[in-house]
């Protein structure tokens, strides 16, 4: 158990006294360690979380000491004197009887200003010097003795050293027996509270917290609520880093681990995620009010309102770096990870061993693997193309979650597209750059551009480009409506309207920047590539929808489709009927556009200069090409005569 979470069996009490009421008659054992305060052994012989800490400790003596003074009376925190003043104050008289209830009232206060720092190092202590005893222990296997049977990793876990409960909480989202499962999701809560708790990660973490400097890791120099902030703080930092940022700080691959796995274990519930839970506390009543906790909803919920007028600037940004933490591994995502881990399975997306790890984690390869399954027409279940299309349409929609645009699109961005960060508008704003309607792009952001179009994937469903959905809604109504909302023809309705009397500027704009990168890579139009995967593996050896070859670029295989559609018989080695309709489709809306035809811009830019530069309306720069034929460079002449016998085909 080397990367999991060792959580302190010491903790295990805390978890007992909200148990001793529900489950009293069934469970003896806790019944009688819940009565009989008096046999917890003496904190004072038993090393914690912060032993070797001697600055920790002596912080802390005042209100340690007299924790422990009062332990084998049997401590009740509702009649602390330090804690009575805030408890009064802040939580429901009905709580004060069960001291979990105490802790999780007072612990999820908002302010840092609301608990006397008495009380809050009464709390701390509390937590950190509950005790290893055995007998607790015991209870953790009474209460999940179905569970631990289970799961081979926790039945295999030796007694008496505190992992077979870090055990559990690693595999809480496996565990299904209602006691056990309560039991450990109340223990999680509370480790969860303070980064200290989580067995391991101080250790792991020390110097990056410094050289970040994220914040004291003193018992007492920060209190429970900015405990959070040191992880959002080393979260950050490993934001920064992935994304190369000048001056970025390195961090270690232990602390990366570490960083990732308490995300992991708090995806399911934002109310573990401690920094964006007070951060969007007021932003969650105000739009996920009624969305129920767990499994990850209200994440989900938040990410769906981030882009808000209403959002709060500090919850939007708490997003934003989980959202990034998604994207380096998506089993931050509770529920994409749930719902696609059988097809995942499946199609074998977790199995390269030639990958490393990391990149194999990534939510680009995920949506990638799966993808290339549906398109080569394998089953994937609704929930998982569910998942699915909600992160698709996320990184449309915020280009800052991809790092690679991030880093090599600065420049881009700074000079061309700053202030239009929401609702993807800063992504379109780039498309309108690369096809080179605003000045030169730099090769690896246009890179960068066309990778993250495969990912997000916006020609099987129109609706997952915000920008484009929002500025063509009304034509799709009016001149689309008899096709399916989502379906991919959709887009190529759109293209057949371009420059006529039922569309509207902003909607061509939008479209045009899509389909520039849409042209250049043929599998990303889905009829084309279901039509034709066929006649492209045959004639132009291409690989799976996902794989490339140096040999056959992905923006070849158009060219290579055209020339087989106007072979003759005798020529052989012909196009489908079926293929060469859709080739016939794509030609015809090229047309309208000669930026839309990468071989015809790259082989006639100069003749496109010479003599039609004044020719800026609706598919007259390929008519003034046409007319200039016998004028063309040979190479340009090649590809425009081979459009004007294909066109006569089809007219």
């Amino acid at each position: 158990m080397a990367d999991c979470i060792r959580v302190p069996l010491l903790l295990l009490l805390m978890c007992i006294l909200s148990f001793v009421h529900s489950i009293r008659g069934e469970n003896n054992v806790i019944a009688k360690l819940a009565g009989n305060p008096e046999n917890l052994p003496n904190p004072a012989g038993v090393l914690g979380p912060a032993a070797g800490n001697p600055g920790a400790i002596e912080k802390n003596q005042g209100a340690g000491a007299s924790l422990s003074r009062r332990r084998s009376a049997g401590l009740k925190l509702a009649e602390e004197a330090v804690c009575r003043e805030d408890l009064t104050r802040l939580c429901p008289k009905h709580s004060w009887n069960n001291n979990l209830a105490v802790l999780e009232c007072l612990q999820d206060r908002k302010e840092e200003t609301e608990i006397a720092a008495e009380c809050n190092h009464l709390l701390w202590n509390y937590k950190l010097n509950l005790t290893t005893d055995p007998k607790f222990e015991s209870v953790a296997v009474e209460v999940c003795k179905t569970t631990i049977s289970e799961i081979k990793e926790c039945a295999a876990e030796e007694l008496g050293k505190g992992y077979l409960v870090s055990c559990l909480v690693d595999h809480r989202g496996n565990i299904t027996d209602y006691q056990c499962n309560q039991y450990i999701t109340k223990m999680t809560s509370i480790v969860f509270s303070d980064f200290r708790l989580i067995c391991g990660f101080t250790d792991k973490c020390r110097d990056d917290i410094n050289a970040l400097h994220c914040g004291s890791i003193s018992t007492g120099e920060k209190d429970i609520h900015s405990q959070g902030e040191v992880i959002a703080c080393l979260e950050k930092g490993l934001v920064r880093e992935a994304e190369e940022q000048p001056g970025a700080h390195a961090i270690k691959d232990d602390c990366k681990k570490a960083i990732m796995r308490v995300a992991e274990l708090s995806s399911d519930d934002f109310h573990l995620d401690r920094y964006l839970y007070f951060a969007c506390r007021e932003d969650r009543e105000r739009f996920c009010e009624h969305t129920l906790a767990g499994e990850g909803r209200v994440y989900k919920c938040l990410f769906n309102h981030k882009f808000e007028e209403a959002m709060s600037e500090r919850c939007r940004e708490a997003l934003t770096t989980r959202q990034k933490l998604i994207a380096q591994d998506y089993k931050v995502s509770y529920s994409l990870a749930k719902a696609c881990k059988s097809d995942l399975r499946k199609y074998r997306c977790s199995v390269d061993t030639n990958m490393p790890r990391a990149r194999e984690a990534r939510l680009s390869y995920l949506l990638l693997c799966l993808e290339s399954a549906v398109h080569r027409g394998r089953v994937v279940s609704g929930e998982c193309q569910g998942e699915m299309m909600d992160y698709r349409r996320m990184l449309m929609e915020d280009f800052s979650l991809s790092p690679e645009i991030v880093l090599h699109c600065r420049s881009e961005i700074e000079g061309h597209c700053s202030g239009l960060h929401r609702k993807g508008r800063t992504l379109h704003c780039l498309m309108r750059v690369g096809r080179g309607d605003e000045g030169a792009i730099e090769p690896n952001c246009q890179k960068a551009l066309q990778t993250l179009i495969q990912e997000a994937d916006p020609g099987a469903d129109y609706r997952i480009d915000r920008a484009l959905n929002e500025a063509c809604e009304s034509v799709i109504q009016t001149a689309c409506k008899h096709i399916r909302n989502g379906d991919p023809m959709i887009l190529s309705c759109l293209m057949e309207h371009l420059y006529t009397e039922k569309m509207v500027e902003d909607c061509e704009q939008r479209l045009l920047e899509l389909q520039y990168f849409i042209a250049r890579d043929w599998k990303l139009d889905p009829i084309l590539y279901k039509k034709c995967q066929g006649d492209a593996s045959r004639l132009c050896h291409t690989h799976g929808w996902n794989e490339t070859s140096e040999m056959m670029p992905p923006g070849a295989i158009f060219s290579c489709l055209y020339r087989h559609a106007y072979r003759s018989v005798e020529q052989g080695r012909r196009l489908s009927r079926d293929c060469k309709v859709e080739v016939q489709r794509i030609l015809h809306q090229r047309a309208l556009d000669v930026k839309l035809d990468p071989e015809l811009q790259r082989r006639c830019m100069t003749d496109l200069g010479k003599w039609c530069s004044e020719k800026t309306e609706a598919g007259q720069e390929l008519e003034c090409l046409q007319d200039h034929l016998e004028d063309l460079v040979s190479d340009c002449r090649d590809v425009v005569g081979n459009l004007t016998e294909l066109e006569s085909e089809v007219f």
